[in-house]
């Protein structure tokens, strides 16, 4: 099973609609909208990295009002939880 992060910037007052648009998404496993420099955080997971760069690209970043995502990746070696 593969996570992603990615953290969205979209047009003033549309988080709601991005949102209720992102949860659509069986992969989406998290999604929550966030103050400061990013408007929405959401946690993406799937069987290989090559399907959720398929979703990114083909669903995500085709959502209307959009402006900018940013992909964050793992280090799974560094630890955490």
């Amino acid at each position: 099973m593969e996570t992603l992060y990615i953290l969205l910037n979209c047009d003033l007052g549309s988080e709601v609609d991005i949102i209720n648009e992102l949860m659509k998404i069986p992969e989406v496993k998290e999604v929550r909208g966030t103050y400061g420099v990013y408007d929405i955080f959401v946690k993406l997971q799937g069987d290989s990295g090559a399907t959720l760069e398929n979703i990114i690209t083909h669903k995500i970043r085709r959502i209307t009002k959009i402006r900018s995502t940013v992909t964050l990746t793992p280090i799974l070696t560094q630890g955490g939880r």
